[in-house]
């Protein structure tokens, strides 16, 4: 639980993820049209992975990927990311970490 805090606050926007997951990829993707380069941490890449997608659900993501915090905070996964996009809510939150114009 303390490393996934950790990295999620280390850096504006933070996405948990898995490099064989297209929901992930969906989400960066969207990140990469919106000008923002979220810090990735892929869990099936990274030796203590399978701790960090339990630490992921006790915090309450209802999946453990994709796992998307912005300004440290759990916003959620693709179905929390996508309805605050379609709601314009998404590019208030990510202004700041934007960067292109």
């Amino acid at each position: 639980m303390d490393k996934v805090t950790r990295l999620a606050s280390e850096n504006g926007v933070v996405l948990f993820s898995k490099s064989t997951c297209c929901m992930c990829y969906a989400v960066k993707i969207l990140f990469q049209e919106l000008g923002v380069s979220p810090t990735v941490h892929e869990l099936d890449q990274d030796p203590e992975g399978w701790e960090m997608e339990k630490a992921l659900m006790r915090l309450g993501c209802n999946g453990p990927v994709p796992a998307i915090f912005i300004g440290g905070v759990l916003v959620g996964s693709t179905n929390e990311i996508m309805s605050l996009h379609l709601s314009r809510g998404l590019m208030p939150m990510l202004k700041p970490y934007q960067t292109l114009c």
